[in-house]
């Protein structure tokens, strides 16, 4: 099953960074972040998109009562803050550094539409992995409306083995070492932290898993 909590499995950072084109190498610099620090805030001018080298970076918002709802997570290779390509003038979401060694390739708007007239692959790859976040988070919307709770859970749980999982030689059992905290998972899945821990708990006492703070070690396949 495709992810549909990350995005297309392909390196965007080695395809669209400006330090792989020869006319922008000399005056292009990456941006370094330590783990909870901001890339940008909402309602921040949106005149630059940007591309991680390395580390993780969390999307999200607040909701009207300070709640933080996490969007998406993202890694090595992806992109974020595109829609300035589109002319949004302010940020609708927060990018924040989750690690502590995040680099980061920033692209102002106007080279990025410089890129993007001189270069029609390059435009062709940047509009397509538009469309494809759009498909993903069309697809995700669904899976919370029609979807049920535990549904839901484990769609995603089989999504981060895919993204993140492992095979324990030992055990045979499907271990994930993951960046998510349990108020992300909540977030991502809809459901607030008390309800995950509640469907983890029930799943540990049907022996399919078991979860600590940073690895979920499941035993069986989930139906």
């Amino acid at each position: 099953m495709k992810s549909i909590w990350f995005f297309e499995d392909v390196n965007l950072f080695k395809i669209l960074c400006p330090h792989k084109f020869k006319e922008y190498k000399s005056n292009h610099d990456f941006d370094a972040y330590k783990k909870q620090d901001y890339i940008y805030f909402e309602e921040d001018t949106s005149n630059k998109i940007y591309l991680i080298e390395k580390g993780k970076v969390k999307i999200g918002y607040y909701s009207e009562d300070g709640e933080e709802v996490v969007k998406a997570i993202l890694s090595k290779g992806e992109l974020f803050g595109e829609k300035a390509i589109l002319g949004e003038i302010k940020r609708d979401e927060f990018a924040q550094s989750i690690d502590n060694t995040t680099s980061i390739c920033p692209i102002g708007v106007e080279t990025m539409h410089e890129l993007m007239r001189d270069n029609q692959t390059f435009s062709f790859r940047v509009y397509k992995f538009i469309g494809f976040k759009l498909q993903k988070l069309e697809r995700r919307l669904k899976l919370l409306m029609f979807k049920d709770a535990k549904t839901r859970l484990i769609e995603f749980l089989d999504d981060l083995c895919t993204e993140y999982g492992y095979n324990c030689d030992k055990t045979g059992d499907h271990v994930i070492n993951h960046p998510y905290t349990q108020k992300d998972i909540a977030s991502l899945i809809g459901v607030s932290r008390p309800t995950l821990n509640i469907l983890l708990n029930e799943l540990k006492e049907d022996d399919i898993l078991d979860f600590d703070r940073k690895q979920i070690r499941i035993y069986k396949k989930i139906a």
